[in-house]
């Protein structure tokens, strides 16, 4: 497992390399030591980290509400803590820190692992979802950022929308093999797991446990109810993190300042696309696709605040919650290294079905 860690860093770090010297070598005329000298309004980007703390609770909420058929007792404040570590070795330790969050609520909860995975599963749904609907709305309705699309360059035009129509149809794809999954989940992972399972590695009985756990994942949404209230909590979330977003921007103030919420949303989607390819604790994807959005899309900013705030928004967004996490680790007698190691045990036995 380690070998495979250290191997797929290494990819990750070859293509961050290759995309760094590729945006900087169209730069040549960067000035350097103009980029440390841009001046911030510090409330603005303390405003913009309160509002993503508020979105850290919003996901405690969320997960309450997924919760409520086998943990109706569970509390909001007893799931923030889980929710802030978890994130915090997601930060610092990268992907191998992604499954500490379900194994800490899953263990304060006294509940298997494998339902928290199923519930982390699901709750991907809601995240794409949530900030689908956003971005949607604001690139084919009427708003600022529709008018700032038409008023963009074609082929910035054609990207954006050609981007809209493919958040739909994933969203929707989704939502399909959501239901699909929830009515069939169980025969079709008894024909997954007899159709492969002649491939090495048990894969076959691996991507059915997967199936499984999914299915036991789409149990927790117990009614229409349930499913409008996780709903509304993902675009909540994700409009208060485009706040978040806002907020960093306008701390730079003019021309960074020009920019709309709406607009802001396209920042945001290109971060989220760039943080599939992330370095523990130094991040590169992120940043580096921000940037290239701010440069490219946004042309009335300077390839230095580009830059600039393109890592600001790495800290704000992903980075600052990591001191509240190491305190709220270091009051619980917990390790992130020794949580991710019983995180990666925990999903051997599940995957082996234990």
């Amino acid at each position: 497992m380690n070998k495979k860690r250290y191997a797929a860093s290494a990819v990750v770090f070859l293509i961050l390399g290759a995309l760094i010297y590729l945006q900087f070598r169209t730069w040549r005329n960067f000035d350097w030591a103009r980029l440390f000298q841009y001046g911030l309004s510090w409330r603005h980007i303390f405003q913009g980290v309160a509002l993503i703390y508020f979105a850290y609770i919003l996901r405690a909420v969320r997960w309450k509400i997924f919760l409520r058929p086998v943990r109706p007792q569970a509390s909001v404040l007893g799931l923030v803590s889980p929710t802030v570590i978890g994130f915090t070795g997601l930060a610092l330790l990268g992907r191998p820190g992604e499954m500490i969050r379900p194994y800490l609520i899953a263990r304060r909860e006294n509940l298997p692992f494998a339902s928290q995975v199923a519930v982390w599963a699901v709750e991907r749904i809601f995240d794409v979802g949530g900030f689908t609907v956003l971005l949607v709305t604001a690139i084919f309705l009427p708003s600022k950022l529709r008018a700032f699309t038409e008023a963009a360059p074609p082929d910035v035009r054609h990207w954006i929308h050609l981007t809209g129509y493919a958040l739909i149809a994933l969203v929707l794809g989704l939502l399909s093999a959501a239901v699909l999954m929830a009515y069939r989940g169980n025969r079709i992972a008894e024909w997954v797991e007899g159709r492969f399972a002649h491939l090495a590695e048990n894969l076959g009985h691996r991507i059915a446990q997967k199936i499984r756990e999914f299915t036991v994942g789409l149990n927790t949404i117990h009614g229409p109810v349930a499913f409008l209230q996780v709903s509304a909590v993902s675009v909540l979330m994700w409009w208060v993190i485009a706040l978040s977003y806002r907020e960093v921007t306008m701390a730079y103030g003019a021309p960074m300042s020009m920019l709309s919420t709406s607009k802001v949303l396209l920042l945001m989607g290109s971060s989220m696309i760039g943080s599939m390819v992330q370095l523990p604790g130094v991040g590169g994807g992120s940043q580096l696709a921000t940037i290239s959005a701010l440069d490219h899309v946004f042309h009335i900013v300077p390839k230095e605040l580009a830059v600039s705030c393109g890592i600001m928004l790495w800290l704000v967004t992903f980075v600052s919650i990591v001191p509240v996490g190491l305190l709220l680790s270091h009051h619980e007698r917990l390790s992130l290294r020794k949580l991710s190691a019983e995180t990666e045990k925990a999903e051997e036995g599940a995957a082996a079905g234990k």
